[in-house]
Protein backbone atom coordinates (compact mmCIF):
# COMPACT_ATOMS: atom_id res chain seq x y z
CA UNK A 1 0.00 0.00 0.00
CA UNK A 2 0.74 3.52 -0.38
CA UNK A 3 1.25 5.60 2.22
CA UNK A 4 -2.41 7.31 1.93
CA UNK A 5 -4.25 4.46 1.77
CA UNK A 6 -7.86 6.34 1.49
CA UNK A 7 -6.36 8.36 -1.38
CA UNK A 8 -8.33 7.54 -4.62
CA UNK A 9 -6.76 8.82 -7.35
CA UNK A 10 -8.89 10.36 -10.65
CA UNK A 11 -9.79 8.15 -13.73
CA UNK A 12 -7.37 5.39 -12.37
CA UNK A 13 -8.57 2.54 -14.92
CA UNK A 14 -8.63 5.13 -17.70
CA UNK A 15 -5.18 6.39 -17.46
CA UNK A 16 -3.70 3.00 -16.96
CA UNK A 17 -5.62 1.76 -19.88
CA UNK A 18 -4.18 4.36 -21.67
CA UNK A 19 -0.73 4.21 -20.80
CA UNK A 20 -0.72 0.67 -21.55
CA UNK A 21 2.03 -0.89 -19.08
CA UNK A 22 3.95 -3.92 -20.37
CA UNK A 23 7.18 -5.54 -18.19
CA UNK A 24 10.45 -3.91 -18.76
CA UNK A 25 8.93 -0.57 -19.82
CA UNK A 26 9.63 3.04 -17.94
CA UNK A 27 6.98 5.38 -16.56
CA UNK A 28 6.37 8.70 -14.95
CA UNK A 29 4.07 9.12 -12.64
CA UNK A 30 5.06 13.07 -12.48
CA UNK A 31 2.74 14.03 -9.54
CA UNK A 32 2.72 11.59 -7.38
CA UNK A 33 1.17 12.52 -4.67
CA UNK A 34 -0.27 9.47 -2.96
CA UNK A 35 0.84 7.45 -5.24
CA UNK A 36 -2.20 6.19 -6.96
CA UNK A 37 -1.26 5.82 -10.41
CA UNK A 38 2.32 4.79 -9.99
CA UNK A 39 1.01 1.85 -7.94
CA UNK A 40 -1.41 0.93 -10.33
CA UNK A 41 0.91 0.94 -13.12
CA UNK A 42 3.49 -1.11 -10.78
CA UNK A 43 0.65 -3.51 -10.36
CA UNK A 44 -0.29 -4.19 -13.88
CA UNK A 45 3.24 -5.08 -15.41
CA UNK A 46 6.51 -5.68 -14.44
CA UNK A 47 7.57 -2.50 -15.57
CA UNK A 48 9.21 1.04 -13.43
CA UNK A 49 8.32 3.75 -12.44
CA UNK A 50 9.86 7.27 -11.33
CA UNK A 51 7.49 9.02 -9.12
CA UNK A 52 8.23 12.95 -8.96
CA UNK A 53 6.79 15.44 -6.58
CA UNK A 54 7.54 18.72 -5.37
CA UNK A 55 6.30 17.85 -1.73
CA UNK A 56 9.07 15.83 0.64
CA UNK A 57 6.22 14.97 2.92
CA UNK A 58 4.00 12.75 -0.04
CA UNK A 59 7.10 11.31 -0.91
CA UNK A 60 8.48 10.60 2.57
CA UNK A 61 5.12 8.85 2.92
CA UNK A 62 5.45 6.19 0.49
CA UNK A 63 8.42 4.16 1.35
CA UNK A 64 5.70 1.17 1.65
CA UNK A 65 4.94 1.21 -1.81
CA UNK A 66 8.74 1.42 -2.55
CA UNK A 67 9.56 -1.74 -0.15
CA UNK A 68 6.87 -3.31 -1.85
CA UNK A 69 7.58 -3.02 -5.32
CA UNK A 70 11.44 -4.28 -4.66
CA UNK A 71 13.45 -1.52 -6.40
CA UNK A 72 10.83 -0.76 -9.50
CA UNK A 73 10.42 2.66 -8.26
CA UNK A 74 12.14 5.39 -8.08
CA UNK A 75 11.38 8.44 -5.85
CA UNK A 76 12.29 12.18 -7.60
CA UNK A 77 11.68 15.14 -5.44
CA UNK A 78 11.06 18.44 -7.94
CA UNK A 79 9.23 20.26 -9.87
CA UNK A 80 8.00 18.22 -12.91
CA UNK A 81 8.76 20.74 -15.83
CA UNK A 82 12.36 20.15 -14.41
CA UNK A 83 11.86 16.09 -16.09
CA UNK A 84 14.26 15.86 -18.67
CA UNK A 85 17.26 17.13 -15.80
CA UNK A 86 15.62 15.55 -12.79
CA UNK A 87 15.35 12.01 -14.93
CA UNK A 88 18.89 12.08 -15.91
CA UNK A 89 19.98 12.58 -12.45
CA UNK A 90 18.70 8.91 -12.13
CA UNK A 91 20.00 7.38 -15.45
CA UNK A 92 17.01 8.17 -17.84
CA UNK A 93 16.90 9.83 -21.23
CA UNK A 94 13.90 7.78 -23.00
CA UNK A 95 10.71 6.78 -21.10
CA UNK A 96 7.60 4.69 -22.62
CA UNK A 97 4.96 6.75 -20.48
CA UNK A 98 3.84 9.74 -18.68
CA UNK A 99 0.94 10.53 -16.25
CA UNK A 100 -0.14 14.11 -14.69
CA UNK A 101 -2.49 14.57 -12.06
CA UNK A 102 -2.85 18.65 -12.58
CA UNK A 103 -3.08 20.42 -9.64
CA UNK A 104 -3.40 20.27 -5.64
CA UNK A 105 -3.71 16.89 -3.91
CA UNK A 106 -6.39 15.45 -1.75
CA UNK A 107 -3.50 15.39 1.18
CA UNK A 108 -2.94 18.75 0.79
CA UNK A 109 -6.48 20.08 0.94
CA UNK A 110 -7.21 18.00 3.77
CA UNK A 111 -4.97 19.03 5.90
CA UNK A 112 -4.76 22.81 7.72
CA UNK A 113 -1.66 23.17 8.18
CA UNK A 114 -1.27 23.40 4.63
CA UNK A 115 -3.21 26.80 3.99
CA UNK A 116 -4.91 25.54 0.55
CA UNK A 117 -8.47 25.10 2.04
CA UNK A 118 -10.81 27.91 3.03
CA UNK A 119 -13.32 24.56 4.63
CA UNK A 120 -10.60 24.50 7.51
CA UNK A 121 -8.79 27.44 9.34
CA UNK A 122 -4.55 27.59 8.84
CA UNK A 123 -1.40 29.63 8.30
CA UNK A 124 -2.49 31.07 4.28
CA UNK A 125 0.45 29.32 2.73
CA UNK A 126 -0.39 27.18 -0.32
CA UNK A 127 2.99 26.33 -1.37
CA UNK A 128 3.56 22.66 -2.96
CA UNK A 129 7.40 22.76 -1.97
CA UNK A 130 7.21 24.53 1.63
CA UNK A 131 10.85 25.24 1.37
CA UNK A 132 10.67 27.53 -0.97
CA UNK A 133 8.68 30.60 -2.38
CA UNK A 134 6.66 33.26 -1.32
CA UNK A 135 3.53 32.07 0.82
CA UNK A 136 -0.15 32.89 -0.11
CA UNK A 137 -0.17 35.61 2.82
CA UNK A 138 3.25 36.98 1.45
CA UNK A 139 1.84 37.61 -2.10
CA UNK A 140 -1.62 39.39 -1.05
CA UNK A 141 0.11 41.46 1.37
CA UNK A 142 2.72 42.12 -1.35
CA UNK A 143 0.43 43.10 -4.65
CA UNK A 144 -1.36 46.16 -5.42
CA UNK A 145 -5.36 46.24 -5.62
CA UNK A 146 -5.11 46.23 -9.86
CA UNK A 147 -2.24 43.25 -9.52
CA UNK A 148 -4.85 41.50 -7.02
CA UNK A 149 -7.68 41.85 -9.65
CA UNK A 150 -5.84 40.93 -12.67
CA UNK A 151 -4.93 37.50 -10.24
CA UNK A 152 -8.16 37.04 -9.58
CA UNK A 153 -9.47 37.17 -12.64
CA UNK A 154 -7.09 35.94 -14.83
CA UNK A 155 -6.37 32.44 -12.60
CA UNK A 156 -9.89 32.55 -10.54
CA UNK A 157 -11.86 33.26 -13.39
CA UNK A 158 -13.48 35.30 -11.04
CA UNK A 159 -15.63 38.30 -12.01
CA UNK A 160 -16.14 39.89 -8.96
CA UNK A 161 -12.36 40.28 -8.54
CA UNK A 162 -11.99 43.79 -8.44
CA UNK A 163 -14.51 43.66 -5.25
CA UNK A 164 -12.83 41.03 -3.98
CA UNK A 165 -9.54 42.95 -4.45
CA UNK A 166 -11.00 46.05 -3.01
CA UNK A 167 -11.63 44.29 0.05
CA UNK A 168 -8.54 42.52 0.83
CA UNK A 169 -6.99 45.83 0.59
CA UNK A 170 -9.17 47.47 2.70
CA UNK A 171 -8.57 44.62 5.70
CA UNK A 172 -5.01 44.48 5.39
CA UNK A 173 -4.52 48.25 6.15
CA UNK A 174 -6.17 47.02 9.98
CA UNK A 175 -4.36 43.84 10.21
CA UNK A 176 -2.30 41.09 8.12
CA UNK A 177 -4.30 38.30 6.24
CA UNK A 178 -2.56 35.38 7.47
CA UNK A 179 -5.18 33.05 7.91
CA UNK A 180 -7.41 30.69 5.75
CA UNK A 181 -10.48 31.78 7.87
CA UNK A 182 -9.93 35.54 7.10
CA UNK A 183 -9.08 35.08 3.16
CA UNK A 184 -12.21 33.27 3.04
CA UNK A 185 -13.88 35.61 5.22
CA UNK A 186 -13.07 38.76 2.95
CA UNK A 187 -14.38 36.87 0.17
CA UNK A 188 -18.01 35.92 1.36
CA UNK A 189 -18.29 38.98 2.98
CA UNK A 190 -18.55 40.75 -1.20
CA UNK A 191 -19.22 37.88 -3.08
CA UNK A 192 -22.69 35.53 -3.16
CA UNK A 193 -22.66 31.63 -2.90
CA UNK A 194 -23.12 30.34 -6.64
CA UNK A 195 -26.52 28.89 -7.71
CA UNK A 196 -24.53 25.96 -7.51
CA UNK A 197 -23.35 25.95 -3.69
CA UNK A 198 -19.79 26.37 -4.52
CA UNK A 199 -18.08 28.54 -1.55
CA UNK A 200 -17.83 31.90 -2.70
CA UNK A 201 -14.05 31.49 -1.80
CA UNK A 202 -13.40 28.55 -4.10
CA UNK A 203 -11.78 30.82 -7.65
CA UNK A 204 -9.97 33.36 -5.43
CA UNK A 205 -8.00 30.76 -3.47
CA UNK A 206 -7.88 28.83 -6.92
CA UNK A 207 -6.14 32.00 -8.36
CA UNK A 208 -3.59 32.61 -5.43
CA UNK A 209 -2.49 28.47 -5.37
CA UNK A 210 -1.94 28.78 -8.88
CA UNK A 211 0.23 31.93 -9.06
CA UNK A 212 1.99 30.84 -5.57
CA UNK A 213 2.97 27.73 -7.13
CA UNK A 214 3.25 29.13 -11.37
CA UNK A 215 1.04 26.03 -11.74
CA UNK A 216 0.58 27.15 -15.73
CA UNK A 217 3.90 27.84 -16.17
CA UNK A 218 5.13 24.48 -15.08
CA UNK A 219 2.73 22.44 -16.73
CA UNK A 220 3.66 23.90 -19.64
CA UNK A 221 7.01 23.40 -19.12
CA UNK A 222 6.36 19.81 -18.00
CA UNK A 223 4.69 18.91 -21.62
CA UNK A 224 7.66 20.56 -23.44
CA UNK A 225 9.61 17.85 -21.27
CA UNK A 226 7.02 15.15 -22.00
CA UNK A 227 7.12 15.57 -25.47
CA UNK A 228 11.02 15.29 -25.32
CA UNK A 229 11.28 12.34 -22.90
CA UNK A 230 8.57 10.00 -24.59
CA UNK A 231 10.00 7.09 -26.82
CA UNK A 232 8.39 6.22 -29.97
CA UNK A 233 4.98 4.74 -29.24
CA UNK A 234 4.89 6.65 -25.76
CA UNK A 235 1.68 7.67 -23.95
CA UNK A 236 0.97 11.26 -22.65
CA UNK A 237 -1.79 11.37 -20.50
CA UNK A 238 -2.80 14.30 -18.33
CA UNK A 239 -5.43 14.70 -15.66
CA UNK A 240 -6.78 18.25 -15.38
CA UNK A 241 -9.29 19.73 -12.95
CA UNK A 242 -10.11 23.31 -14.68
CA UNK A 243 -10.43 25.08 -17.91
CA UNK A 244 -6.91 26.86 -17.44
CA UNK A 245 -5.26 23.50 -17.30
CA UNK A 246 -7.34 21.52 -19.93
CA UNK A 247 -7.17 24.88 -22.93
CA UNK A 248 -3.27 24.68 -22.12
CA UNK A 249 -3.39 20.83 -22.67
CA UNK A 250 -5.69 20.53 -25.40
CA UNK A 251 -4.00 23.18 -27.46
CA UNK A 252 -0.62 21.92 -27.09
CA UNK A 253 -1.61 18.89 -28.14
CA UNK A 254 -3.70 19.61 -30.96
CA UNK A 255 -0.94 21.57 -32.47
CA UNK A 256 1.80 18.60 -31.65
CA UNK A 257 -0.63 16.57 -33.52
CA UNK A 258 -1.10 18.78 -36.82
CA UNK A 259 -5.06 19.18 -35.16
CA UNK A 260 -5.04 22.80 -34.72
CA UNK A 261 -7.11 24.51 -38.07
CA UNK A 262 -4.52 25.77 -41.00
CA UNK A 263 -4.43 29.63 -41.46
CA UNK A 264 -5.87 30.87 -44.89
CA UNK A 265 -2.44 30.54 -47.47
CA UNK A 266 -3.12 34.89 -47.65
CA UNK A 267 -2.31 34.87 -44.15
CA UNK A 268 1.20 36.66 -43.42
CA UNK A 269 4.09 34.46 -43.10
CA UNK A 270 2.01 31.37 -44.03
CA UNK A 271 4.52 28.62 -46.19
CA UNK A 272 7.60 30.45 -45.12
CA UNK A 273 8.49 27.67 -43.10
CA UNK A 274 7.57 24.15 -43.92
CA UNK A 275 4.84 22.41 -41.62
CA UNK A 276 6.48 20.30 -38.93
CA UNK A 277 5.48 16.25 -38.75
CA UNK A 278 2.88 16.11 -35.74
CA UNK A 279 5.14 14.75 -32.71
CA UNK A 280 1.80 13.43 -31.22
CA UNK A 281 -0.88 10.97 -32.64
CA UNK A 282 -4.61 11.91 -30.42
CA UNK A 283 -5.76 8.86 -28.58
CA UNK A 284 -9.06 10.72 -28.71
CA UNK A 285 -10.42 13.91 -30.27
CA UNK A 286 -12.18 14.72 -27.09
CA UNK A 287 -11.38 14.87 -23.46
CA UNK A 288 -12.45 12.35 -21.49
CA UNK A 289 -14.53 12.39 -18.33
CA UNK A 290 -15.31 10.34 -15.21
CA UNK A 291 -18.17 8.03 -15.14
CA UNK A 292 -20.74 8.86 -12.82
CA UNK A 293 -20.27 5.97 -11.08
CA UNK A 294 -16.67 7.01 -10.15
CA UNK A 295 -18.44 10.95 -9.56
CA UNK A 296 -20.85 9.18 -6.95
CA UNK A 297 -18.10 7.90 -4.55
CA UNK A 298 -15.41 10.51 -5.34
CA UNK A 299 -17.01 13.87 -5.63
CA UNK A 300 -13.86 15.44 -6.02
CA UNK A 301 -13.56 13.59 -9.62
CA UNK A 302 -16.66 15.76 -11.11
CA UNK A 303 -14.78 18.01 -13.00
CA UNK A 304 -11.84 15.86 -14.19
CA UNK A 305 -10.58 15.58 -17.98
CA UNK A 306 -8.85 13.42 -19.40
CA UNK A 307 -6.61 13.61 -22.37
CA UNK A 308 -4.38 11.69 -23.80
CA UNK A 309 -2.06 10.96 -26.88
CA UNK A 310 0.70 8.84 -28.40
CA UNK A 311 4.36 9.98 -29.06
CA UNK A 312 5.60 9.76 -33.08
CA UNK A 313 8.64 9.49 -34.29
CA UNK A 314 9.13 13.02 -35.56
CA UNK A 315 11.30 15.78 -33.51
CA UNK A 316 10.30 17.25 -30.86
CA UNK A 317 8.72 20.96 -31.50
CA UNK A 318 11.21 22.03 -28.68
CA UNK A 319 14.33 21.41 -30.58
CA UNK A 320 14.09 20.39 -34.34
CA UNK A 321 16.86 18.16 -33.86
CA UNK A 322 16.16 17.31 -30.08
CA UNK A 323 13.63 14.12 -30.94
CA UNK A 324 13.36 10.81 -29.41
CA UNK A 325 16.03 8.14 -29.36
CA UNK A 326 14.57 4.75 -30.18
CA UNK A 327 15.22 2.42 -27.32
CA UNK A 328 18.46 0.00 -28.24
CA UNK A 329 16.89 -3.42 -29.08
Amino acid sequence: MNGFPDHRPVMLAEVVRALGPRAGARYVDATFGAGGYAAALLDAAACRVVGIDRDRATLAAAEGLQARVAGRLTLVHGRFGDMVPLLAAVGIDGVDGIAFDLGVSSMQLDRAERGFSFRFDGPLDMRMDRESGATAAEVIGALDESDLARVIAGYGEERAARRIARAIVRERQRAPIVRTAQLADIVRGVVRPAADGRDPATRTFQALRILVNDELGELDRGLVAAERLLLPGGRLCVVAFHSLEDRRVKTFLRARSGNLPRPSRHSPGVGAEPPRPPSFRLLSRRALHPSVAEVAGNPRARSARLRAAERTDAPAWGDAHDGPKRRAA
